[in-house]
Formats: C-alpha cells, structure tokens, sequence
C-alpha cells in the first residue's frame, strides 16, 4: 500500500537582530531592497540557517557579518529570544526568532540587501516608518526579557 506523503513540516529558520545602541536608548534598523516582502521597509538585520552553519551563533554571526560587517561587533545574548511565525507572500513559512544585541564597537557596512540603516530612538519607534509592524512589540518583549539576561551569558561576535 503506497501512501501518498504531503510536506507537513516546511518552516524557515531566520534569525534577527534587534541591536540596541550602547546607551540602550535606540535601536538598529536597516532599509531592506529588493526583498519580496517589505522592499524599502525598515527591519532588523539577519537571515535564514544555513545547512553549513555549525551552530545557531555561527549562523547569526554569519549573517551578521554578510549585512552590516565583520567590524561591527555586538554583545549577543543566545539564551532566550523573541519568536514569531512569518507567512511570506509566496505562502512559504518563517519562524523568526529575535535575539537582544548591544552594540559594543565598530562601524556598520552594510551590503547591497539594504539601501541604509537608522539608529531609532525607542521613544519614536512606534510613530517611525515605513517599518514592519511587530518591531515596537518585539523591542518591548526583549526589554523585559534584559531584567533576567546575565553578563556572562552574553557572547561577543
């Protein structure tokens, strides 16, 4: 008896950044251009898990450094993160976890994915735009995960 098999389980592992300023009173988002969903709309930088990534921080470090430079070196905090589920206009899934970041040095390059990148105050992210809508909701949820974060958890890439 064969049985006809249908793909129930096909999601997108993609990784975001939500980089805060080393004052902690902004936020980093970049442009997207040319992107099929929110072309000329202001996100967090990341993207998707690579077969060949070793781990789910060399994966965010990747990334990192393909968007905005290996110069740019942040404080990521791996433990916890901020996760939703992405429908795509294609009907392709994504879950999107967000993980807190700090600035720590360096300047950002960012690569030909964005056409520029704004430090956002925190008290004008809900009036900026054009930005994905779950940003201000996201920002508030990792600002309250910060209260149980540890020092020594954090890890720099």
């Amino acid at each position: 008896m064969q049985e006809n098999h249908k793909i129930q389980y096909c999601f997108q592992n993609c990784q975001k950044l939500v980089v805060f300023s080393r004052d902690g009173r902004s936020v980093l988002l970049a442009r997207r251009k040319g992107e099929a969903d929110y072309d000329r709309v202001f996100s967090f930088i990341g993207g998707k898990m690579e077969i060949t990534d070793e781990s789910i921080i060399a994966g965010i470090q990747r990334e990192k450094n393909e968007e905005v430079g290996g110069g740019f070196k942040i404080k990521l905090y791996p433990v916890f993160n901020s996760m939703i589920l992405f429908f795509k206009k294609n009907g392709s899934r994504m879950v999107l976890p967000h993980y807190f970041a700090e600035h720590v040095d360096g300047q950002i390059k960012l690569n030909e994915e964005y056409s520029e990148y704004r430090w956002v105050p925190l008290n004008e992210l809900n009036s900026f735009e054009p930005k994905i809508a779950t940003i201000p909701t996201i920002v508030e949820n990792l600002l309250r995960l910060k209260l149980s974060m540890k020092t020594d958890e954090f890890v720099i890439i």
